[in-house]
């Protein structure tokens, strides 16, 4: 028997064409996540060193044309002396985001989306997240060398 091939209308093909629309926007879109790995051995990565260090790091290979990062940032208060600090994240031993952390003993959320396209025919990038502290309490804290920065990524999405 022959086979007919119904006409499908305009109107029936624009139905179906907003029903696959509305499920793409129930499910969302799959994101990779980059990991990120801390150099020390805490929960929440602390620094009371006054020099920039790495409290996380990574390496990867860029393969889209942005990565979307949130941290987090605490300062501390040793004696009732708040203190104070400065973060930023390099690629590539470049820095391309930076940030403060206000000596007021409260917790900061930053966040944006770096730009990897000059990256993108490299193999592997190494990614760092550095803090300093930069006032408040010289001794006593944590580690003895005065209040701590705390910083910790939220998120890191490669886009």
């Amino acid at each position: 028997m022959p086979q007919r091939v119904r006409d499908v209308s305009l109107p029936a093909r624009l139905a179906r064409l907003e029903e696959d629309v509305a499920q793409l926007r129930r499910t969302g879109w799959e994101r990779d996540e980059l990991p990120l790995y801390p150099t020390a051995f805490t929960a929440l990565a602390y620094s009371d060193a006054v020099t920039f260090t790495t409290l996380w790091e990574t390496t990867f290979a860029p393969r889209t044309a942005g990565l979307a990062l949130g941290l987090t940032a605490v300062g501390d208060q040793v004696a009732g002396v708040n203190t104070g600090g400065a973060w930023q994240v390099l690629l590539a031993g470049a820095v391309v985001w930076s940030g403060s952390v206000p000596p007021s003993f409260t917790v900061q959320y930053a966040s944006t989306t770096l730009d990897l396209l000059p990256y993108r025919g490299v193999a592997e990038v190494l990614l760092q997240i550095q803090t300093r502290r930069t006032s408040g309490a010289t001794t006593g804290g944590r580690a003895g060398g005065g209040g701590s920065i705390g910083l910790s990524p939220r998120y890191a999405r490669i886009l």
